[in-house]
Formats: structure tokens, sequence, C-alpha cells
């Protein structure tokens, strides 16, 4: 086994020692989240003139879950480590930035996954939404949580304590999660906020995501795909540049 590999391998079981915690919670939350949306809105709100609310929101709800969860992981181990002293047994290891950043954004991308795949299989009890274009599902799910993965570890290399990391969790990703289009097609918004919208970028990962389900969304799939792929190698590159020179864990 490669020295990322094994890395890797720490990072999976960190998470999935306490699935309960990590995987069972967050999907809890995402069927309650259903619950009482749809409860209130099923009937009296009809999206793209013939998608059942409830079915609206599922592909909202496992996208939320997955870039909350790809995040929440990557960030939490490494300011973990940080404070807790046991970084340095990573660091004095041989592997490369390139290792470190495989592992932790690997282990990120995978608790996403897996958080994402509970909310959809138990939301299917509530409705099933279609599979117009599965390819475009899988591509957003992905690059989702590795954009997600890969700011967690920018973040988690920022912070020095989790006050800081709540912060950046709470005042950041959080709203601009919610303000994504998650409960709701930005075509109901006045024009002023349709074009707010457009600059959230987490707006494009959620409406290229709903695209593959009901082959509908409120921008092409392609724009989708360009701006979410171009972040993703941009946020990367600052992410193993910062690992290169050891920022913050290093001196």
């Amino acid at each position: 086994m490669n020295g990322w590999q094994t890395l890797l391998k720490k990072e999976v079981l960190r998470f999935w020692k306490v699935s309960f915690q990590t995987v069972a919670a967050p999907v809890l939350t995402a069927v309650l989240y259903l619950l009482v949306f749809g409860h209130v809105l099923e009937g009296r709100v009809l999206v793209y003139d013939r998608i059942s609310y409830t079915a609206f929101i599922i592909p909202g709800l496992v996208m939320m879950s997955i870039l909350q969860n790809a995040f929440a992981n990557s960030s939490s181990s490494i300011v973990q480590s940080k404070i807790m002293g046991s970084m340095v047994f990573v660091l004095l290891t041989p592997l490369s930035h390139w290792a470190w950043f495989c592992a932790y954004v690997g282990a990120a991308v995978l608790r996403g996954l897996l958080v994402g795949t509970g909310v959809f299989i138990v939301t299917l009890f509530f409705a099933i939404p279609d599979f117009a274009a599965p390819l475009w599902i899988i591509v957003f799910a992905l690059l989702g949580a590795a954009i997600m993965g890969t700011l967690g570890v920018i973040a988690g290399l920022w912070a020095d304590k989790f006050d800081q990391m709540a912060a950046f969790q709470n005042f950041l990703i959080m709203p601009l999660t919610f303000l994504s289009g998650v409960f709701y097609s930005i075509h109901s918004l006045p024009p002023f906020w349709q074009n707010v919208s457009h600059l959230n970028p987490f707006f494009y990962m959620i409406d290229g995501f709903r695209y593959g389900f009901f082959g509908q969304s409120d921008v092409s799939p392609w724009t989708s795909f360009a701006i979410v792929g171009c972040a993703w190698l941009v946020i990367s590159a600052l992410a193993v540049h910062l690992l290169r020179i050891g920022y913050k864990i290093r001196n």
C-alpha cells in the first residue's frame, strides 16, 4: 500500500468509526428538512410547471449534504490534528504534498458521497425524481464533493482553533449553501436577486446536479460544468501550494 493510500485509509477510518455521527446524523437532518418543507409547500408550489415541490428539493438536499459533509471532513481532520498535536506524526512521514492532497480530498469526497447516497435512498420513500441525465448527476456530485473537500483543506490549514473553523462554516459555507437554490428555483426570485444568485458558485453545483434528474435547470449544465470545473482547478492549485509550503503546519 502506497503512502497516500495509507493516509487515505486513516482518514476514512477516522470518520467511519463514528459513522453514527458523521453519516447517519446528517442523513437524519436532511430528512427533517424534507419533512418540514415538503409538508408546508407540497401542493402549493409546482416547479417548472410539472415537478412537485417534494421531488424538486430532493436533489438539492442530496447535494447540500454532499457539500457540507465533504467540507466538514477535511477541515475538521486537519484542525483536530493541529490542536491535538497528532499532525507531527504525519509530518514525519516522507509523504509529498500531492499525497496529502489526494488523501484528505479523497476521504472528504467519499464521506460526502456516502451521506448523499444515504439521503437519496431515504428520500425515495417520499418522492421518486426522474433520471433524465444520470451522467450529469455523477459529474456534479464528484465535482461538488471535490471542491468542498479541497476548500476544507484550505480552511483547516488556515484555522488555528475550532472557533475560527466554526466561523468559516457558519458565516460562509452555510449561507452560500442555503442561498444557492436548494429549496427554490431562482426563477421565482426578483431579477435583482436572480443576478445575485448567479454570483454564488454553490448555485452552479446544485443547479447542474438537479439538471441530471429533471433535464431542466436555471442555467445550462455546460455553463455550470465550466464554472464549477474552473473553480475546482483554482482552489486545488491554492490548496496544493499551501500544502507544499507547509502553511501553518511546518512553522
